[in-house]
C-alpha cells in the first residue's frame, strides 16, 4: 500500500509539472494587433525566446508611442518597417536601447517581426520590421569562429500577412530623410494593442 501511495504521488507530480509547464508556455506568448489603414496584423510575441525585446516593445506600446506612427520604410519582397516616425516624418523620442537577443535561435523567416537597429548590436530601440520573405542574411550566425550579429526576431505574424504583403507592394519614393523607400501615400499605424 505504501508503494502505491508513492507511485500516486509521482504520477500526480508529473501531471502537475506538465500542467505548469504548459501554462508557462502559454503565458510566454503575447498577442498584439497592429492596426493600420490597410488592415490589421496580429503578431504573437515570444517572451521566452526574446524577453527583453518583447518587454521593450510592450513598454513602447503601452505608452502609446506606436499610435499614429508611419510604416516609414517599404522594400518590396524584403521588409516593411515602422515604429519610429510620426506621420510628418518626425522621429519619436526613444528610451535606452535594448540588449541584443539575436542569438536566441529565432530566424528572420517570412512573417516574423524583428527589432530594427543601428550599426551597434545593442542599438535597437522602438523600430521594428516584418519580414516579407526568408531573410537569412539578417540572422545571427558564426563565421570563422566569430559572431556575425544579426537582428533580433521576437515574434511572428499569425493573422494579416496579406496586409503586410499589400503594404509591401505600395509605390515608394522620397519621404522625410528617406530617398527611395518611403511609401508615397502615408501608411499609418493607428495603434498597437493587446488582442485575444
Amino acid at each position: 500500500m505504501k508503494s502505491f501511495g508513492v507511485a500516486l504521488i509521482i504520477v500526480l507530480s508529473c501531471v502537475f509539472g506538465r500542467v505548469v509547464a504548459e501554462q508557462s508556455d502559454r503565458e510566454a506568448i503575447v498577442h498584439v494587433q497592429i492596426e493600420t489603414g490597410h488592415g490589421n496584423i496580429i503578431v504573437a510575441l515570444d517572451r521566452k525566446k526574446a524577453p527583453a525585446s518583447v518587454e521593450n516593445f510592450l513598454t513602447y506600446m503601452r505608452s502609446g508611442h506606436y499610435n499614429r506612427t508611419l510604416i516609414h520604410r517599404v522594400v518590396p519582397g524584403f521588409v516593411i518597417q515602422g515604429g519610429g516616425y510620426s506621420k510628418y516624418f518626425r522621429l519619436r523620442a526613444v528610451r535606452e536601447p535594448v540588449a541584443y537577443e539575436g542569438d536566441n535561435g529565432l530566424k528572420n523567416i517570412r512573417g516574423t517581426i524583428a527589432m530594427a537597429r543601428g550599426v551597434h548590436r545593442d542599438s535597437a530601440d522602438a523600430q521594428w520590421y516584418i519580414n516579407l520573405r526568408d531573410n537569412s542574411d539578417l540572422d545571427h550566425r558564426i563565421f570563422e569562429n566569430a559572431p556575425l550579429y544579426g537582428y533580433t526576431v521576437f515574434g511572428h505574424v499569425i493573422s494579416g500577412m496579406d496586409v503586410a504583403d499589400a503594404i509591401g507592394a505600395v509605390a515608394t519614393g522620397p519621404g522625410g530623410e528617406f530617398e527611395t523607400e518611403a511609401p508615397l501615400e502615408p501608411i499609418i499605424v493607428t495603434r498597437i494593442d493587446f488582442t485575444q
